[in-house]
């Protein structure tokens, strides 16, 4: 990596928890500069735009959300056990980035606005309930989950239980939503496996 490669990912990780916490329009590039250290022309030298940093934001603090949500699940044996496995594991960490879920922080801030940061939670939840629908879809065929389950349905239920949990775990200032969250999705996959 070199020097200018390095300053550039440096000012991504330190802007990440900015604009996580803040928001897009809450996090002002000052604030950039001042967690960073950087004039202005240093952060410029490496983005063209506010929007062009925080689109990398997401992009490395959505990697590391999904790193941390998924190591480890090829290990795991059946299908049933990965979705468990991906539950007990969202339910029992707190994410990588100051702020809560890069994921629903980016959807919910441009959800009207930002067309881009749109575009990229958008990308986020389509591929988490792609891999979601993949392990379900693996189940079915491998006669571990009931045929007449609609791996769609499953993957759009974890992620709404999970994130909604999150959200209001991180209003109440605890961990009791995510914990009931997880008790639930766990009855739930209970009731799609067979046997």
């Amino acid at each position: 990596m070199t020097k200018g490669e390095s300053t550039r990912q440096w000012i991504i990780e330190q802007a990440a928890p900015l604009f996580n916490q803040r928001g897009f329009e809450g996090c002002s590039m000052q604030d950039v500069l001042d967690a960073t250290g950087l004039e202005k022309g240093g952060v410029y030298r490496h983005f063209a735009s506010k929007e062009e940093l925080a689109a990398e934001v997401f992009r490395y603090a959505w990697a590391r959300a999904v790193k941390m949500r998924w190591e480890g699940l090829d290990e795991v044996e059946g299908a049933v056990d990965k979705l468990r496995y991906f539950v007990r594991r969202f339910a029992a960490t707190t994410g990588p980035i100051a702020g809560g879920c890069p994921l629903m922080n980016t959807a919910i801030d441009a959800d009207d606005g930002n067309s881009v940061l749109r575009g990229l939670a958008c990308a986020g939840i389509k591929d988490w309930k792609k891999r979601m629908c993949a392990i379900v879809t693996d189940g079915i065929e491998a006669g571990e989950i009931r045929n007449e389950v609609e791996p769609r349905r499953i993957a759009n239920s974890i992620i709404a239980a999970l994130e909604g949990a999150l959200m209001i775990s991180r209003l109440e200032g605890n961990r009791i939503a995510i914990r009931d969250a997880k008790v639930m999705l766990e009855s739930m996959l209970d009731g799609i496996a067979v046997g």
